[in-house]
């Protein structure tokens, strides 16, 4: 079927008219017939099964019976009538019972004939009835295209209250394909419908809608979820085949003296397996002729800085500068401190550019940027401003990218005649499933192993009622001469939401622990940066031995001394959020803790969340867990999750089907780059139409 048939707008299927077109459009984004049919049901009613009234048993379940209706009547009731009719088959009767629309409904029912009745079954007053059943005159129920196993279609209120119901939608699916036949064109090569035993997609688009059996329901949605698993990921790795032929990058030939000197000389520690191995990939892109465009995934504390300085000497012994960008202030300065001495060891010029930053250091940094003479400039967004030139750009490191638009980073590239090479970082491990279908188009570097000598921190669940035992344990940490951190979720007291706020649990915490013995630093977001700074540097030092603060320190705070992570109303935190937190301690040589106090009352999923975090501190593992909890699109924000408005496949449920289609992507484009062989007409004339048409792709961002 030509796709253009398909482009039709939704108006002009019978059935449908201004009105419900109108309705589809605004509540389930229907514009064309191509929308219609890949809207797929959520669930189906298994109709295959019909019951004798006999049977019938006290247990709430839908049933579906044929009989006869033998007599209608109206019974009178507080507020109105009810209309009753009597439904028989040959092994007894059963009431059929509807509260409204009776005139309309006495109008169509027949007498003495055969009709196929579906419902839930109630008891009332001894007798078996089905309120408001769906029916069927039984010559139609066997003519008709919707068969045993019925679809039941995603919906709003609104539609229901405006008489688009189930069945409704079922009779457009019947409409839209009498009106287009059978006659859909296959988009997959005979090569991938034979090997993966796929049935055909004539067959599966008829089967997902009208399943003639349960088995071929199965097949279908296989089919389907692979087919569209398929053509992302064909579309993320062609992007990445045509990024590394295109765009040329700096080929880094030489590995030279600052690199070298470091590495021998001034090593702070010696890299772990995973941390060489990263290196070798990275040095291996960026002396290859194409643009290197690599996510480095670590666990929180496992040495991605190292190995993003290591990377940064390379680009600086091939006369080439490099930049590191971070989300925030705090955590800029982080990495600067951290670098600073670094590059101090090897004689390699670096600066600081945040929003705070001064006229005269601005200038400072715009000259030495311009002429080469500052090798490294770490910062925030301001590293994106306009009036920030490079002389020669080789290199762009972003920390924690989720947090930067793609428009912000394009803006990167154009601070050169060539791009430079990317490396970005994330200590927010990403599920496998989710990485392949997000960053699909980046090569990923994962290091994966602890340095040694890090001792795994102990986490314990607490109650509120434990309260006073974790306040005796904190005095004995503060006692060895630890540091503790506080965690609060919010900043002021929410009506709805009765949760200990920071500034009650401020008051708390100096009542336990009182000056002069204890001092405590404060931070929050919405203090001046100048004062948060002030707070942090105290804490820092090691003045102040307990921080309360909110999320604002869970990126980049390094204090190897604070040993105690307490997250107070942690229910409130999602896994990868405490998992992160849990990471600014343990930087130290001493045994670390992390102490997540709850209230009694804890849903289900909030004890998941517990339970996991004593048990794991594998960042994977609980990235797992949390992408099952939440879904996909919560864990990457909206500017990531436009990649994940999925018509039928499911990225946690099937992700041996993603990577299935992964590998058949991968091996076709490697083959046939352009997909120009005849055997792949029918990929490649797909995948010009998904350019095409937008809409039927739109969650391919």
């Amino acid at each position: 079927m030509a796709q253009d048939v398909l482009q039709t707008p939704i108006d002009y299927l019978k059935g449908v008219g201004p009105n419900r077109a109108t309705l589809l459009r605004s509540e389930l984004g229907i514009q064309t017939f191509q929308d219609l049919i890949h809207l797929f049901p959520n669930r189906y009613i298994d109709r295959t099964q019909f019951y004798k009234i006999n049977a019938l048993q006290r247990n709430n379940a839908e049933v579906q019976i044929v009989g006869q209706i033998t007599e209608i009547k109206e019974v009178g009731q507080k507020r109105g009538k009810r209309l009753v009719a009597t439904f028989r088959d040959e092994t007894g009767k059963i009431d059929l019972v509807w509260f409204r629309g009776q005139k309309w409904i006495r109008e169509r029912l027949k007498l003495h004939i055969d009709y196929v009745v579906f419902g839930k079954i109630n008891f009332f007053n001894g007798v078996f009835n089905i309120a408001h059943p769906d029916m069927e005159l039984k010559t139609d129920f066997d003519k008709s295209l919707s068969t045993a196993i019925q679809p039941i279609y995603p919906s709003t209120e609104k539609l229901y209250n405006r008489g688009v119901s189930n069945r409704a939608v079922c009779k457009l699916m019947e409409h839209l394909f009498l009106h287009v036949g059978n006659a859909f064109t296959e988009s997959l090569s005979e090569e991938l419908i034979e090997e993966n035993a796929i049935i055909s997609k004539k067959d599966a688009l008829l089967n997902i809608h009208f399943p003639k059996s349960q088995k071929l329901l199965a097949r279908a949605q296989f089919r389907l979820k692979f087919e569209e698993l398929f053509f992302i990921q064909l579309q993320l790795v062609y992007k990445n085949l045509i990024h590394k032929s295109k765009i040329k990058g700096f080929p880094f030939e030489k590995v030279g003296s600052y690199f070298n000197d470091f590495y021998q000389h001034h090593l702070p520690f010696n890299l772990t397996e995973a941390q060489k191995r990263v290196v070798k990939e990275i040095r291996t892109d960026m002396g290859s002729n194409a643009q290197m465009n690599r996510l480095l995934q670590g666990d929180v504390g496992s040495g991605k800085t190292i190995v993003a300085f290591l990377s940064m000497l390379i680009a600086i012994d091939n006369e080439f500068q490099a930049t590191l960008m971070a989300p925030t202030e705090i955590l800029a300065t982080q990495h600067y401190n951290g670098l600073k001495p670094l590059c101090d060891a090897v004689g390699i010029s670096i600066l600081l550019l945040t929003g705070s930053s001064k006229i005269a250091a601005r200038k400072e940094i715009h000259a030495g940027l311009e002429d080469g003479t500052l090798h490294i400039l770490v910062g925030t967004h301001a590293v994106l401003e306009d009036k920030v030139q490079f002389k020669n750009l080789g290199l762009a490191i972003i920390d924690e990218q989720h947090r930067f638009g793609v428009a912000q980073r394009s803006k990167l590239w154009h601070k050169n005649t060539s791009p430079p090479h990317v490396l970005v970082m994330t200590a927010t491990p990403i599920p496998r499933t989710l990485a392949m279908s997000v960053y699909g188009d980046l090569d990923i570097s994962v290091i994966d192993e602890l340095p040694p000598g890090r001792k795994p921190i102990k986490t314990v669940h607490r109650f509120d009622s434990n309260r006073l035992k974790v306040f005796r344990f904190l005095r004995d940490e503060i006692a060895k001469g630890r540091q503790i951190y506080i965690v609060y979720p919010l900043i002021k007291e929410s009506q709805k939401l009765d949760f200990k706020d920071l500034m009650d649990g401020y008051e708390s915490i100096a009542r336990e622990f009182p000056v002069p013995d204890y001092q405590i630093s404060i931070v929050h977001g919405q203090m001046k940066a100048a004062d948060k700074e002030f707070e942090m540097q105290r804490f820092i030092k090691g003045e102040t031995q307990i921080m309360v603060a909110t999320t604002v320190i869970e990126v980049g705070v390094n204090v190897p001394n604070a040993s105690v992570m307490v997250i107070e109303s942690a229910e409130r935190f999602g896994l990868s959020q405490l998992h992160q937190l849990r990471g600014r301690v343990g930087r130290g040589a001493e045994q670390s803790y992390c102490i997540l106090m709850t209230s009694h009352k804890l849903g289900n999923d909030s004890k998941t969340r517990m339970e996991t975090m004593v048990r794991s501190s594998d960042g994977f593992e609980i990235a797992e867990v949390d992408l099952k909890l939440r879904g996909p699109g919560d864990i990457m924000g909206t500017q990531q999750s436009g990649v994940l408005r999925l018509k039928i496949a499911n990225i946690v449920q099937d992700k041996t089907l993603l990577s299935l289609a992964r590998s058949w992507a991968k091996k076709i484009l490697k083959e046939d780059p352009k997909l120009s062989l005849p055997k792949h007409l029918p990929i490649n004339t797909t995948y010009i139409q998904m350019g095409k048409y937008k809409n039927i792709w739109n969650y391919i961002s």
